[in-house]
């Protein structure tokens, strides 16, 4: 299993702490736990104290003895957990922010705060990685998430945060298709436009560490045999790692219906801040976010 090698690639790295903000949700702590006991990493849980411990023994039957220590800090808001959770990670007391029970919206206004947030200067973006049925390789989504209808310096930052998170989880020169209706420039379609200029800002070395080529259909860019019939030849079409979506909407549909029509499984994370960010929905499964924190640990810079 791809996403169960991330799992096992996190556990061999030490020192990780994940700060988590408003921890008081049943498939979160339940993801906790599993981390634990696959000694993923320390975690620090920030929120209602009463309510956390209530659910941590709730699961108790769960958690194992294991290596790695669990704290729970008290918060007397979300507002408060989420600052906490932020200052512990901009501090260095942790190298991972998760989300709990909190709305996107307010965990990301304490990440963009100018005392003590996590911003870099780097656009933000999401990045999921899927673990797709039938695929042998990893196929990674960007930007699901975060970018409603990213520009083309976006594009280029999104393609440099996916490629940095694909070369940590293993794949050393990640091919990028920027992803169009169709595999021509046409002057009336932005997405072609935009995805020739990010074909060649890499040949001119604007964009590194990665292959880019497009503009390429969903179907020219990850199968080899749609490719061949249509007769395209790049380094990228059928054997993308990295699918650039043009807008958010595309991402989402894309991102959904892998997981409901396909079956795939998956991790995300927000690259682009001082740290990894697990910002899952409330709609994904406890598996789906240790994916996702195993992901994220594999990802931290130190």
């Amino acid at each position: 299993m791809l996403l169960e090698s991330l799992i096992q690639k996190a556990t061999q790295l030490d020192g990780n702490t994940v700060a988590v903000a408003v921890a008081e949700d049943e498939e979160v702590i339940e993801a906790v736990i599993e981390a634990l006991n696959r000694n993923l990493a320390n975690f620090i849980l920030f929120g209602d104290k009463e309510k956390i411990n209530m659910i941590v023994n709730l699961k108790n039957k769960d958690y194992q003895k294991s290596n790695r220590k669990l704290t729970v800090i008290h918060a007397d808001s979300n507002e408060r957990a989420a600052e906490l959770a932020v200052r512990a990670v901009s501090t260095k007391e942790a190298t991972v922010l998760m989300k709990g029970n909190i709305p996107t919206g307010a965990l990301l206004k304490a990440v963009l705060n100018k005392e003590y947030g996590l911003r870099t200067g780097n656009v933000l973006s999401h990045v999921a990685v899927f673990e797709v049925p039938d695929f042998s390789r990893f196929t990674i989504v960007t930007d699901a998430g975060m970018n409603i209808a990213p520009d083309l310096e976006q594009k280029a930052q999104m393609i440099k945060n996916a490629a940095a998170l694909a070369r940590a989880i293993g794949i050393e020169c990640p091919k990028v298709a920027p992803i169009a209706a169709v595999e021509v420039v046409n002057p009336a379609m932005q997405a072609t436009i935009d995805a020739a200029a990010l074909s060649v800002m890499n040949k001119r070395g604007q964009i590194t560490g990665c292959i880019v080529d497009g503009p390429l259909a969903l179907d020219n860019a990850v199968s080899a045999l749609a490719a061949e019939h249509k007769g395209i030849h790049s380094e990228v079409a059928g054997r993308a790692d990295i699918l650039l979506v043009p807008t958010i909407e595309v991402g989402n549909v894309l991102y959904k219906s892998l997981i409901y029509f396909a079956k795939a499984k998956v991790g995300a994370v927000i690259a682009g801040a001082k740290a990894p960010i697990v910002l899952t929905s409330r709609a994904d499964s406890a598996e789906s976010k240790l994916y996702s924190l195993a992901l994220a640990i594999c990802s931290v810079t130190k």
